[in-house]
């Protein structure tokens, strides 16, 4: 086999594959659609996901606190949203210009179309790189991921992202929540702080 057609082979087994997830991921969730709980739910996560506006909200409230530890979590979490989303909506989805599903669907709930292309989905890893980075150190960690997984579903569910768009979106958003971790740990802005007022201690 030449190399030409080892590459085509691979190229449509992924095809393939990708074909499988998005096919048996909407027939999963298809069969929710119409429910209103599940409108009301999925919908309202969508909405709330525009703009990271749950995201941000939820950093303000971890900073308003005032401890110094959510404080810095607050500003590291609203300033990763910003990059985040300019990294995926601006630049990785305008290189990759995936086509968004096409299939008609009536939405029962107010719904902003977006412009951008679909993959990766962006509600998804926004919502993921935030909770990484919010539940540093918190009680209610599990909540956060909770939360991000159903608005990354919701993307789905109002049939505005392939489920592989919103599997890649979530795996960007936990590598980039990550990444800032380590690039930016609480502790070591914790402990620069205690330093650079202990004993009179000039700021470096």
């Amino acid at each position: 086999m030449t190399a030409p057609e080892t590459a085509g082979g691979e190229d449509a087994r992924s095809s393939s594959f990708l074909e499988a997830l998005d096919g048996g991921a909407e027939r999963v969730v298809g069969r929710w659609r119409g429910r209103r709980g599940a409108d009301l739910l999925f919908y309202g996560a969508s909405a709330a996901g525009e703009f990271s506006l749950v995201w941000i909200a939820l950093a303000l409230w971890r900073g308003w606190r005032r401890a110094p530890r959510d404080v810095a979590a607050a500003r590291r979490a609203v300033v990763a949203a910003v990059v985040e989303s300019l990294a995926v909506n601006g630049a990785l989805k305008a290189l990759i210009r995936r086509e968004r599903p096409v299939a008609p669907v009536h939405h029962p709930l107010p719904f902003r179309q977006p412009l951008t292309s679909s993959f990766p989905s962006g509600h998804a890893s926004a919502a993921f790189c935030a909770a990484t980075l919010l539940a540093e150190g918190e009680r209610a960690a599990p909540g956060y991921y909770a939360l991000a997984a159903v608005v990354a579903t919701s993307r789905l569910y109002v049939r505005i992202h392939h489920a592989s768009d919103v599997l890649g979106g979530a795996l960007i958003g936990l590598a980039v929540g990550r990444a800032v971790r380590r690039l930016a740990p609480l502790d070591a802005r914790r402990g620069r702080r205690r330093t650079g007022t202990r004993a009179g201690a000039p700021n470096p």
